[in-house]
């Protein structure tokens, strides 16, 4: 069985460091917001190439806070307008739904999948307050031209870079180029904890005392509440977890850059639709995307060959029933997408073997 990720086999890696690591939190008797947290704060911003890095309890959390502050800020009143793109996952929408803030729904492009400011532009009105782009399955948006608009219209920049940490254009990092990058690390991420786990980046050192409060009750100082704050603060296992980690990521990212360079070489079939990357640097590959008009008979070829797969995403947010107000919107793009992506095996400890037999597996497919 090729198996889409084996978390098990990527941490037993470092095993021996993550556990080292957790007896010392362990024996420390500091469990929340302590040495731990702060260390791997200093050396995620610095990884990134960003001033401040605040650690939350999600990468949910890591978006609704952001726009939270800026609420805070007098930056945002609720009504406002946030330009997203369609095929994203329900957590961006959740996170703006949750600040009452209106989420506008702009198709992607059908080459990169990303937002891009063409669409942008015919989106915007009046109340567009923010832009947050995706970078979905792991490639940077095309973030010098989106954040060089936003800047001289005013408009802010949340990047929602849950999938893309390491992405990079032009010696700029995911999460650098813009007001603030959400990140998550859930444990299937490119960067992943051992539980759930998220952060906020920014340059914006006002922003930066605002969020560390709202993720602690809304203070700063005990029993002295700032703001009507929330608990999601990254405990000290997760952040030690994480700077074991972060040591080995620009190697494991190297690794999916390598697995995505064979399959794109080496699949040739003319149901599947590769996925186009311009550069390499800027793709970290959390997810191998292709396209297909007979996905489910290409899944059900690969389960039969032991190859897993998965579909990302299945239904599209504005058709959740959870956001029944927007199950008429029409977004052919979204959509279409939603029936023809299938994701395929991607782990930076794949075997050759694993690899060409996912190849081979796809090649063979006739439908």
């Amino acid at each position: 069985m090729v198996d889409f990720l084996n978390l098990k086999d990527i941490n037993a890696q470092y095993s021996a460091e993550l556990k080292q690591a957790c007896a010392k939190v362990i024996d420390s008797g500091w469990y929340i917001q302590g040495e731990q947290l702060s260390l791997f704060e200093k050396e995620f911003a610095q990884w990134c190439g960003t001033k401040h890095c605040i650690g939350v309890g999600n990468g949910l959390d890591a978006l609704r806070l952001t726009l939270r502050a800026w609420i805070e800020q007098g930056k945002l009143v609720p009504g406002d307008e946030v330009l997203v793109q369609g095929n994203t996952y329900i957590a961006s929408i959740l996170a703006i739904t949750d600040n009452d803030l209106v989420p506008v729904f702009v198709e992607p492009s059908t080459i990169s999948f990303n937002l891009e400011l063409a669409d942008i532009k015919a989106a915007v009105s009046s109340k567009t307050k923010v832009i947050m782009p995706v970078h979905l399955y792991g490639q940077l948006s095309p973030m010098q031209e989106i954040s060089d608009w936003a800047r001289a219209n005013d408009i802010l920049v949340l990047e929602d870079c849950a999938q893309a940490h390491g992405a990079n254009a032009q010696q700029k990092k995911a999460g650098a180029w813009s007001d603030v990058g959400a990140f998550s690390f859930y444990p299937g991420k490119v960067l992943g904890a051992l539980g759930d786990a998220g952060a906020i980046t920014t340059d914006d050192d006002t922003l930066a005392e605002t969020l560390k409060a709202l993720r602690n009750y809304g203070s700063q100082e005990r029993y002295l509440h700032e703001f009507q704050g929330l608990n999601s603060r990254l405990d000290e296992i997760q952040a030690a977890m994480l700077r074991v980690k972060l040591k080995y990521l620009d190697s494991e990212i190297k690794a999916r850059r390598a697995i995505a360079k064979q399959y794109l070489e080496g699949i040739s079939n003319s149901n599947i639709e590769l996925p186009i990357c311009t550069d390499q640097e800027s793709h970290v590959w959390h997810l191998f995307v292709i396209r297909t008009q007979k996905r489910t008979q290409l899944q059900k070829h690969l389960a039969e060959s032991g190859v897993q797969s998965l579909v990302h995403y299945p239904i599209p947010a504005h058709k959740q029933k959870a956001y029944s107000s927007f199950n008429n919107l029409s977004l052919p793009i979204t959509e279409k997408l939603s029936e023809t992506v299938l994701s395929l095996p991607m782990s930076p400890t794949m075997s050759q073997i694993d690899i060409d037999s996912v190849i081979a597996c796809i090649n063979k497919f006739s439908g």
